[in-house]
């Protein structure tokens, strides 16, 4: 199901293997998504097989590949950028957040069973105002979606344990790092590029991702790349010069040889895969 008040879209569906056929999540490709998805189901996150230990709300930013591989009961929320939008809400809670932001992991938060009742009751309360027509259901479903965030932000900090202020400081250091790789990494590929922009050396970026992150700013870096030559293999009609073309690549041989690298095949042979 899925309300529109003007330009701005939320909506709300079962999220399993049963109800969503391969291109069905095509439609909303360019929504931001809140995934419940329930303890032991698998899904597959930008080709990622992930098995959920607990029940688990994931933050999907648009353009990610989404799929219900062994699972039952899941919920998807999706809604766009004029529904819930950066500019309008505070930032650590809006679609550029802890939660939307994390180009250096898949931002999940394990719930536990009290933690879980109370999203689902929230996902409830979604799907009943979804059936609603009256004046005040657009501010009541974006309390309840921002209800969802702040909650969760919360859970992730106690997760990560963030009571620190350095520690603090070391993950906001982290998710400047993670938005400016998001904004550039088609056309800034080194770790001295990113330092510049941060106005810190190459060692001293290192060394503060290090204290917060388990991979180094050169592996977030050329995993986002590789991601998007995934995506854009698995999902467009471009060719492998193309896609290096659009990546900052103007050796297309070298591109391969990278990709080959780091996948453990060829773009050509990754893209017979689907």
């Amino acid at each position: 199901m899925i309300k529109e008040f003007s330009y701005k879209k939320f909506g709300n569906l079962e999220f399993s293997k049963a109800s969503i056929q391969n291109d069905s999540l095509s439609t909303i490709n360019e929504h931001i998504k809140v995934l419940f998805i329930p303890q032991n189901a698998i899904i597959q996150v930008d080709f990622q097989e992930i098995e959920m230990k607990a029940d688990t709300l994931l933050f999907i930013n648009p353009h990610v590949i989404l799929k219900p591989c062994e699972t039952i009961g899941g919920q998807l929320m999706h809604f766009n950028r004029d529904f819930y939008c950066v500019e309008i809400h505070d930032q650590e809670v809006a679609c550029d957040g802890i939660l939307y932001n994390n180009v250096f992991e898949i931002p999940f938060i394990n719930l536990n069973e009290e933690q879980s009742a109370e999203i689902q009751k929230i996902i409830k309360d979604i799907q009943s105002e979804l059936k609603n027509e009256d004046s005040g259901t657009e501010e009541m479903l974006r309390t309840l979606l921002k209800l969802i965030i702040l909650k969760s932000t919360r859970i992730w900090k106690q997760q990560h344990q963030l009571s620190d202020k350095e520690q603090q400081a070391d993950v906001q250091f982290l998710r400047k790092f993670s938005k400016l790789v998001e904004q550039h990494y088609k056309t800034l590929h080194t770790v001295a590029d990113y330092a510049d922009l941060l106005c810190v050396t190459p060692k001293n970026l290192s060394k503060k991702i290090g204290l917060v992150s388990k991979d180094t700013p050169n592996e977030i870096i050329k995993n986002r790349i590789i991601l998007e030559s995934k995506r854009l293999l698995a999902h467009t009609a471009m060719n492998v010069k193309e896609i290096a073309y659009s990546l900052n690549y103007e050796d297309d041989a070298y591109f391969v040889r990278f990709f080959t690298k780091h996948v453990g095949i060829s773009p050509t042979s990754f893209r017979k895969q689907f």
